[in-house]
């Protein structure tokens, strides 16, 4: 195809949990081996950031390049034009399929535009005791970390692999299957949005990735003792960190081989060269590099910073170093069909950097998160009335905190300080002084609009900001439950 034709088909692949540094075209120690092949051909963002830390916070603008908060002082993407309503109305198929991150479902509107939906968040198990383990992870990790031995020999003895979990509690395959089901079944153009949940905690890996992303004499049994610490509360120490960034590297991984059966579903139907792949992460995730494990409210680059590749038939592969923020993915999709984006979006497409390589705008990103009275807290985040407002401001070169409500303000300069260890604000030079009064005011503008769609909330609903938007049902309450929210 040449440079310039548009691609047929786009899949959005969105990983949870997954830090720019996990894989193998951001960090080369890393064993991704297909998304090293989408990032050899395609195009590699090195500074793409999310728009917050938590999944209800990006992924208004992944799929409907909004701010979280900005139109209903809620999270989701309620009453806005999604990606998957712009495509529908221009004649694209589309599919949705999130392996149960209950964050991403019909209650917060986003099956809205999506022709077949699934987030999977009930299919958990008939039975009493499936349904204790998709809601209890930690547990399900511990049993099949202790059975991995014996289906690994009864593997061998049928002449099978070992890939599939004990029990499939990440929806892993419940996920794949209904994409491949959509690929096969849909004639193009087709868009094609799949979430994964593998990289989430727990990281519950199958065991042959296990052994591939480590030195082969770490036994997955061994692996049992980081997730009884965690499970218990205990103390973090040097060796349970390193199973638990083992554990999880091994989860890339298993997504990873995920994707490459994707692929070779696309190919197999004979629509791989039509079809262009974006890949990125909704979130990091910590490792104590700022005093705790998972994704709890922080702004920084070990949360936000996260992978962004945009693989498109008929381009060349290239690297682009001006920053961008997540919202650019629904124009840049639209923009791949061919399809305007409706003015509300607030990201631009990246489809001239993916074709030509030109700059993108490199204006500062900027992403939020909302912090009770204690970081561990973690609530439910769904309005800005769980704590205090924190919004970062991001350019190449310097990273921007600060607390809305009570003022406190954090400097970091990434080029020398990449993991944000050394807070400048307190001493800045004058160039800092300088960004400091200019990123303020970037964050003075963005709260101020949050605030007013919060305030006008409240007082539609009549209610002092802690409504609930509604009643949970029991399975989506049970999954964000598992996914350690309360």
């Amino acid at each position: 195809m040449g440079s310039n034709t548009s691609p047929s088909n786009v899949v959005l692949i969105t990983v949870d949990s997954l830090r720019a540094d996990a894989i193998g075209p951001y960090d080369a120690s890393r064993h991704t081996p297909v998304m090293d092949s989408l990032a050899d051909d395609g195009t590699v963002f090195e500074r793409a950031f999310a728009t917050g830390n938590w999944t209800p916070f990006s992924f208004p603008s992944i799929l409907a390049s909004r701010p979280v908060f900005a139109d209903t002082g809620r999270i989701g993407v309620s009453g806005v034009p999604t990606l998957a309503e712009i495509l529908s109305d221009a004649d694209v198929a589309t599919g949705g399929f999130n392996a149960a991150n209950g964050f991403l479902t019909s209650h917060w509107d986003y099956d809205d535009g999506f022709d077949e939906f699934e987030p999977f968040v009930a299919s958990v198990g008939s039975s009493i005791y499936s349904r204790y383990l998709a809601t209890h992870p930690t547990v399900e990790a511990w049993i099949q970390l202790a059975t991995a031995p014996v289906r690994r020999l009864g593997s061998w003895v049928r002449g099978e692999t070992d890939d599939r979990p004990f029990l499939d509690t990440s929806r892993m395959f419940d996920v794949e299957h209904a994409a491949t089901a959509f690929i096969e079944d849909t004639d193009a153009p087709f868009f094609l949005w799949i979430h994964y949940m593998d990289t989430h905690t727990p990281y519950v890996p199958a065991p042959r990735y296990i052994r591939e992303v480590s030195d082969g004499l770490v036994g997955t049994h061994r692996m049992i003792h980081a997730h009884t610490r965690t499970g218990l509360g205990w103390e973090v120490g040097d060796r349970t960190l390193r199973e638990l960034r083992t554990l999880y590297q091994a989860a890339v991984r298993q997504v990873d081989a995920s994707i490459g059966r994707l692929l070779e579903t696309l190919s197999g139907a004979g629509v791989a060269d039509e079809t262009a792949i974006v890949l990125a992460g909704d979130h990091g995730e910590e490792f104590q590099e700022h005093g705790h494990l998972a994704h709890y409210p922080k702004l920084y680059d070990e949360l936000i910073h996260v992978p962004l590749i945009v693989n498109a038939p008929g381009t060349a592969g290239r690297r682009i170093e001006g920053q961008v923020g997540l919202d650019a993915i629904p124009p840049t999709v639209a923009d791949l069909f061919g399809v305007d984006a409706p003015p509300a979006w607030t990201g631009e497409s990246l489809v001239g950097p993916v074709r030509d390589g030109e700059d993108p705008a490199d204006e500062p990103i900027v992403s939020v998160t909302v912090r009770g009275e204690e970081v561990t807290a973690q609530p439910i985040p769904r309005s800005l009335a769980d704590g205090d407002l924190l919004v970062s401001v991001r350019d190449r070169d310097r990273t921007y905190i600060e607390n809305v409500d009570t003022g406190a303000v954090e400097l970091y300069a990434r080029p020398t300080d990449p993991t944000q260890q050394t807070d400048l604000s307190a001493d800045p030079s004058a160039a800092d002084r300088e960004t400091m009064d200019r990123f303020a005011a970037i964050v003075e503008n963005h709260a101020a609009v949050l605030r007013k769609r919060d305030a006008a909330r409240e007082a539609a609903d009549g209610t002092d900001g802690d409504g609930d938007e509604g009643d949970v049902d029991e399975d989506l309450e049970a999954r964000l439950s598992a996914l350690g929210y309360r």
